[in-house]
């Protein structure tokens, strides 16, 4: 039975990583080093209030999440734990890779920087907006999906909850579009995430796309040195090759995470540690158990998981 990493791939507002940066040393150091390699300062990364143009503030918010979840990765490597294979969703997934040894920690968090310079939408373009959606089992009409509403586009499925009655989704699109579905659905069955206005996982995010394209191109990837699990397909990426092609595809191709945990399961995972706090705790079905490792007090109950349920781990593994 093997161990598999988990990151999220949300990215919002609210300060990530205080207490593991107040706790530990090799924590604090990782801190410096992206600092260093984005320009920004460690108060900036961690817990500063993020600037007020879209895109250099989702630019910042994706290195504070990033750091975030590669800090956890690096405590319980302290520890001695290593994963048989990892995955995440969107910006988690590029965490992921660069984990896997496909891109060195340079290259993820100079090309997050880098995002920062991306044009912001022209005056006059519709207000954008995300929302989740919760769809009851078997409903398999697509009303839930938006489907047939122009400006809605299905960005994102998070699987089944934990009681199995209902699907989270995540719709992405013009705002006014999105509020016209919720209003023709049950009352809170679509609930409109606050504070994000960028369509991710759209059509409407071809511009960042294309803005990112010659940058991705430039980065040097590399094969992967542990099983990579797409968020974007269902498959394993085994080439530099692979990697490259879900950074081009990222900002407008919907993500699943059902896509990572079912192939993490083809894997021999047993064992899911979820890192970061960007995938809520004990809302969603997984096929196997899964720890939350957040903040210090989580590196224990993890380890303790690890032993009780005899999970094979391997060394640390230093990563470039």
């Amino acid at each position: 039975m093997t161990l598999g990493y988990l990151f999220g791939g949300g990215v919002g507002s609210e300060p990530r990583g205080v207490d593991l940066h107040r706790a530990y040393t090799g924590v604090r150091n990782l801190y410096r080093q992206v600092a260093e390699w984005t320009g920004l300062t460690v108060g900036q990364i961690l817990n500063d209030d993020l600037p007020e143009a879209p895109e250099a503030r989702q630019s910042v918010a994706t290195i504070r999440e990033s750091v975030h979840a590669v800090a956890v990765h690096d405590v319980l490597a302290e520890k001695g734990l290593r994963p048989a294979a990892l995955g995440g969703l969107s910006l988690g997934g590029m965490s992921a890779a660069c984990l896997a040894g496909s891109i060195s920690r340079r290259a993820l968090f100079e090309m997050l920087a880098h995002a920062r310079d991306t044009p912001n939408q022209p005056s006059g373009t519709p207000e954008q907006g995300l929302a989740l959606a919760f769809e009851p089992i078997g409903d398999d009409t697509g009303r839930y999906r938006g489907e047939g509403c122009p400006g809605v586009y299905l960005a994102g499925q998070f699987g089944p909850t934990t009681d199995g009655t209902t699907r989270i989704l995540m719709l992405s699109g013009e705002r006014a579009a999105l509020d016209r579905v919720g209003a023709e659905l049950p009352e809170g069955t679509v609930i409109p995430l606050p504070g994000r206005s960028m369509a991710i996982h759209s059509p409407l995010r071809g511009g960042f796309r294309t803005f990112m394209a010659g940058y991705i191109n430039a980065m040097p990837f590399t094969d992967p040195e542990l099983p990579l699990i797409s968020c974007l397909d269902r498959k394993v990426l085994m080439t530099g090759a692979d990697v490259r092609d879900t950074f081009h595809r990222n900002p407008t191709t919907p993500v699943s995470l059902p896509y990572i945990y079912e192939a993490m399961k083809d894997e021999g995972v047993r064992l899911g540690l979820i890192m970061g706090g960007s995938i809520p705790d004990g809302v969603l079905r997984f096929p196997f158990p899964v720890v939350h490792v957040d903040r210090p007090e989580h590196i224990e109950q993890a380890l303790t998981t690890v032993f009780e349920l005899g999970i094979d781990v391997f060394a640390p593994r230093v990563t470039r």
